[in-house]
């Protein structure tokens, strides 16, 4: 019998405590890598924890731990090592060097699963953009075996090395790419004014919160949910009318500590969804022992996208995991205050138990109507727009 080709591979996943990363944070982020190496089919076998006081600038390790790693790998034949932290370039060169298997980091893995998950032409050329950006500066330890001089009958140039070659294609790539995204951010902006009319509410949080589920099931539509990071890439909206007050509702890609830089410009156009927004509902998962971190992840993304100051809802959703025992619906002055300022509405619920979402229908739906009496002050119906 032949050996599937769907075999998850083998990987490691290494990670570090620092002055900066105690313990507990060092753990929960290998719990998220973990969870990030499952959805993008690896199972992890181990990992590898050094303290330090900073990266090491060479191979991020020390050469025991190192040793260590290299050992490991060797003798149970993992197929990938996976970095907490963005390596650059040199470091993933000494390591390629050192190591006998493949080696990601934290945003190359990322940016695997967005590939995977991208659907649309949007989706894929914004992801196609930020793999460039990130290849470009690491071109030296990925094509290594291209750092020799042209030669040859009839290629014999001014001495430029292939690995010049590529690096000046990507960068037109690159180019090329932006050039067709500032296309789609216009179709996409022309797409927005023709249905200005409506109030347009998004769903935004935390990978893995539960926004595609929510968004079922106030939209009673089928758009992809699953127990994965990014289960939902592509942006969905739909046209959702609750109590005769109808709204756009859009549902967007997840945040992530760590999330590198350029995904979050190369998803400009997709996050316009956020920024163009009227009201935002902010999805936390209330079980998920770092949650204070994760919804601090969300509101500063929010800073730098220019969204921070919206309408917003804060749902703590996932209620139903919760060890004691849970009251749904609007949150009592006794819950703990950090999970939310003060001014902003917030409720506890569980959208898969389908338990507190009566408070957040009226809620929302009162907020939706305030902004269509402001809007459009001599109407007395809005499900005609």
């Amino acid at each position: 019998m032949t050996e599937s080709i769907t075999k998850k591979e083998s990987a490691v996943v290494v990670g570090l405590i620092t002055p900066e990363q105690s313990v507990d944070k060092s753990r929960e982020y290998l719990d998220e890598l973990e969870f990030l190496a499952d959805t993008a089919g690896a199972v992890v076998k181990k990992r590898f924890v050094q303290r330090l006081p900073y990266p090491d600038p060479k191979t991020f390790v020390g050469k025991g731990k190192l040793k260590e790693i290299f050992n490991y790998v060797t003798d149970n034949h993992i197929d990938i090592i996976i970095f907490d932290d963005e390596l650059s370039a040199s470091q993933l060169r000494n390591l390629s060097m050192e190591l006998p298997c493949k080696i990601l980091d934290r945003n190359n893995l990322i940016l695997d699963i967005f590939a995977r998950r991208a659907r649309t032409a949007d989706a894929i050329t914004q992801v196609e953009l930020a793999q460039y950006e990130y290849m470009l500066p690491r071109l030296t330890r990925m094509w290594t075996h291209l750092e020799k001089q042209r030669g040859g009958i009839g290629l014999r140039g001014p001495g430029e090395k292939e690995i010049e070659t590529d690096r000046r294609l990507i960068r037109k790539r690159i180019a090329l790419l932006k050039s067709q995204l500032e296309q789609i951010d216009q179709i996409k902006q022309t797409q927005r004014k023709s249905r200005s009319s409506l109030v347009r509410v998004a769903l935004v949080g935390y990978t893995n919160v539960g926004k595609s589920t929510i968004m079922n099931l106030l939209s009673k539509s089928s758009v992809f949910a699953e127990d994965k990071l990014f289960a939902t890439l592509d942006t969905t909206v739909r046209r959702v009318v609750i109590d005769q007050t109808p709204f756009l509702l859009s549902d967007t890609v997840g945040f992530i500590r760590k999330l590198p830089p350029s995904l979050i410009e190369s998803f400009k156009s997709t996050l316009d969804e956020v920024r163009e927004a009227d009201i935002l509902l902010h999805v936390a998962d209330v079980s998920h022992p770092a949650i204070e971190e994760q919804i601090d992840v969300v509101k500063q993304t929010l800073m730098e996208i220019g969204a921070a100051e919206k309408i917003m809802i804060t749902l703590l959703n996932k209620a139903d995991l919760l060890a004691q025992q849970t009251s749904f619906g609007v949150i009592s002055n006794s819950f703990p205050r950090w999970i939310i300022d003060n001014n902003q509405p917030c409720l506890l619920i569980s959208a898969t138990k389908q338990q507190g979402t009566q408070d957040l229908k009226d809620m929302l739906v009162e907020e939706v109507r305030c902004i269509y009496r402001h809007r459009y002050p001599y109407k007395t119906r809005y499900d005609d727009l």
